[in-house]
């Protein structure tokens, strides 16, 4: 086991970024064309889409922990996550949070009859699990709900996109200097100069083309979206280390665990949210 913090890259074939590429693109398109399907069909399909993430993502956090003997309430978690979901896109904004408060109440009451033991670390595992996980995603629903929602959605996807191909491909083409090596070895800062240029691109392109909004505005949602993508990567890789595990799962090929691949989805959604709902807020009113 080298040591905590060195950086060393693990000893095999894919050295400088630990992904098949090939396996990664096509799962990566593969997904990216459902999400647009079911944008642009029947929107409601893709909250659906997003539930199924969150769901095996939460899935594969509850297994991670479980190695630490961190027994998350997951049926708590998941119900109320659930219906959180769904509550934020039918209902809004305050029947989400009063789902939310009362998934809180039900995570302390579920693990009462376990014993004094551990109850504290067991029920701060899942109420850290709805904040990380579904109420992050419930802004999807919140972004997709509006009359214009699956062009919001879209920019939003794309941006998280240009933060994750953009440094992907500067990372191995120019990636020298590590940008945070005791957290995440194969994070540089060429690879985020990557991921900035993309995000900024991206952001001054989609938002005067999808949602009649500024080119400013677009380089300044990009901008947040980028800090809070790759925060959102830097978080679950902490969060691996401290668990001591390299993925955490195999779900989709080349990409590992699915909470590998949404972290920095989720991490983006709320930003995307709320800088989309304060410069676009025209659509609410059609």
């Amino acid at each position: 086991m080298p040591a905590e913090g060195s950086g060393e890259p693990a000893p095999h074939g894919h050295v400088r970024t630990g992904r098949n590429l090939p396996a990664a693109l096509g799962v990566g398109a593969g997904l990216g064309g459902l999400a647009v399907l079911t944008l642009f069909t029947v929107k409601a399909t893709f909250l659906a889409y997003v539930a199924v993430f969150v769901g095996v993502a939460l899935w594969e956090l509850s297994r991670a922990l479980d190695v630490r003997g961190i027994q998350l309430p997951l049926l708590p978690v998941a119900v109320g996550g659930a219906g959180a979901l769904a509550l934020a896109y039918w209902r809004g904004e305050r029947a989400l949070l009063a789902c939310v408060t009362i998934t809180v109440i039900a995570i302390l009451a579920w693990r009462l009859p376990g014993g004094a033991k551990g109850y504290l670390r067991d029920v701060t595992a899942g109420v850290f699990a709805l904040a990380y996980l579904p109420l992050m995603a419930c802004f999807v629903g919140l972004m997709l709900a509006a009359p214009d929602g699956p062009r919001r959605t879209i920019v939003f996807v794309i941006l998280t996109v240009c933060s994750d191909v953009g440094g992907y491909f500067a990372g191995i083409l120019l990636g020298h200097h590590p940008m945070a090596p005791a957290i995440s070895p194969n994070k540089t800062w060429e690879g985020f100069g990557g991921s900035a240029l993309a995000c900024l691109a991206g952001g001054a392109i989609t938002l005067p083309t999808l949602l009649h909004g500024a080119a400013w505005q677009g380089i300044l949602v990009g901008a947040a979206a980028l800090a809070a993508a790759t925060l959102g990567d830097l978080v679950e890789s902490m969060i691996k280390r401290d668990l001591e595990i390299k993925d955490m799962g195999t779900l989709l090929p080349g990409h590992g665990g699915v909470l590998d691949r949404i972290d920095s989805y989720l991490a983006a959604a709320p930003v995307v949210w709320l800088l989309l709902f304060v410069f676009i807020p025209a659509a609410h009113h059609h």
